[in-house]
């Protein structure tokens, strides 16, 4: 039977848990299966070895740590801001809301208020799952080629 190797299409249905307390972050559950192509980088380091060498039908367990996930934290990408420069047309600002800031050639970068002080809220523009470990259960659907 024909195992997953480097550059094969493949689909999958999974599930992603944090793996200190369990707590789901994504799963295929309801969906279409994850289509990617194994070894092109659509998907976490960690994720794309842990399919190699399944077969159609095959569940596994795999345990990524976060230099095989989304990275270490950053701290430059964590950044304090005056409140008075809180956009004003956007309301209250409020410690979980999603904002996007431009840098100087207009990419946009996502962020998101994690604490609001005295006179001061803070942006952290690192990928929610950034220093995390994450266990995945996968489930191999297809072989595409």
């Amino acid at each position: 039977m024909q195992q997953v190797k480097k550059g094969d299409t493949v689909k999958v249905h999974y599930k992603g848990t944090l793996t200190t307390d369990g707590s789901i972050f994504d799963s295929s559950e309801g969906r279409e299966p994850l289509e990617f192509r194994v070894g092109d980088g659509m998907v976490i380091f960690g994720f794309d070895n842990g399919v190699l060498e399944m077969k159609i039908g095959d569940k596994k367990v795999v345990d990524i740590p976060f230099m095989e996930g989304y990275g270490p934290l950053n701290d430059q990408m964590i950044i304090e801001f005056p409140l008075d420069q809180f956009p004003p047309d956007l309301g209250e600002p409020s410690i979980g809301m999603m904002l996007h800031l431009s840098d100087p050639e207009g990419n946009q970068l996502p962020v998101t208020i994690t604490e609001i002080k005295e006179g001061t809220f803070v942006l952290d523009g690192n990928h929610p799952l950034a220093g995390k470990d994450l266990t995945f259960e996968i489930e191999l659907v297809e072989i595409i080629g």
